[in-house]
């Protein structure tokens, strides 16, 4: 056998068949790995069904991938748990990668624990920071204990080393056109026989407004929104300056906003440039998805909250008073931002 080489990213697709952002993430960070492994080859997998893959691996490319491997197969079109991970295992056996990175995602974390149980090595997940040790391992670091503690994993042994990141934790950067990756066409067999689930429809749940992920403000709703009407003056404040409504998992599990605008360590990662938390206490788990947000204001009527700790500004009040004289001075200001 080959001795394992280079960095891996498997590639994820979007509903609207554009690579998706993490992915993006990844491949910048795999760059930055490997000038600490002598350059060693960025390398990008891709899964496609039979439309054209061209503007998918013109993405990867300009990410700055050296080498794009993808398998193109119509029973690829859409994830498939058991197709994916066949796929993928045949080809990381054949290539022989040293690391092998998966976005954080619905997706990702359903499909890199059956590749590293398949492949018998080792996984780390829900990443927020990467490296190489001083002997050459990936050092893969993620909150443990509900957050409160930091733990960096090595592999010692089993290759490849595998890690799953949350999108929005590290960062992406410029396209660069200059950058031609070589591209590498895998046949794989497939049988669609071993499709267990079949995809009949995809229905978006969340509909309207833009994604919490993509927004540069988002104005989120803890449990002092008291209820789903709560969230209208959210709603409101973030009309008024073009950003996105979030929550936090006490709001969510109370069914009073759906989980695709949960943030926090169950939820979503975001890193905005305003961050607005109104009625959210600041428990770790919440923290853990925001605190990387450029500015953060939190409003609350308990001065003692943990919010305040880590606030760039805080006020102290009732949100229901606050925030519909904070939309009203908004709506003839210029603060607004597109997402």
């Amino acid at each position: 056998m080959s001795e394992n080489k280079g960095i891996w990213v498997i590639a994820e697709r979007t509903a609207e068949n554009t690579i998706a952002g993490v992915t993006l993430e990844l491949i910048y960070a795999a760059k930055e790995l490997s000038q600490k492994l002598n350059g060693e080859e960025v390398g990008a997998l891709l899964f496609a069904g039979n439309d054209n893959v061209e503007p998918l691996l013109k993405e990867l490319s300009e990410a700055g991938a050296n080498k794009v491997y993808f398998v193109q197969n119509e029973n690829l079109q859409n994830y498939s748990t058991e197709l994916y991970a066949k796929a993928a295992c045949e080809v990381i056996s054949q290539k022989n990668p040293s690391i092998v990175l998966v976005g954080a995602t619905t997706t990702g974390r359903d499909l890199a624990p059956r590749i590293s149980a398949r492949l018998n090595t080792g996984l780390t997940a829900d990443c927020t920071s990467l490296d190489i040790n001083e002997q050459g391992l990936l050092a893969a670091t993620r909150p443990t204990f509900g957050g409160s503690l930091m733990a960096t994993i090595i592999c010692k042994t089993a290759r490849p080393q595998m890690a799953t990141v949350r999108p929005k934790v590290l960062q992406k950067g410029e396209p660069d056109l200059s950058n031609n990756a070589e591209v590498e066409k895998i046949d794989v067999d497939l049988d669609a026989s071993e499709i267990k689930v079949k995809i009949l429809e995809c229905i978006n749940t969340c509909k309207g407004g833009c994604k919490i992920e993509d927004a540069d403000i988002i104005v989120s709703g803890g449990r002092g929104i008291k209820n789903a009407e709560g969230f209208k003056i959210l709603e409101e404040l973030a009309e008024a300056v073009g950003g996105a409504v979030a929550a936090s998992r006490a709001c969510v599990d109370a069914g009073w906003r759906g989980h695709c605008d949960q943030v926090g360590q169950t939820g979503k990662t975001v890193c905005p440039k305003v961050y607005i938390a109104c009625g959210i206490s600041g428990a770790i788990q919440h923290v853990a998805g925001m605190n990387s947000s450029d500015i953060i204001i939190a409003i609350n009527k308990d001065p003692e909250a943990p919010i305040f700790q880590m606030a760039t500004y805080g006020i102290v009040g009732d949100l229901f008073e606050i925030v519909p004289e904070l939309t009203k001075s908004l709506k003839n200001s210029q603060l607004t931002c597109s997402c």
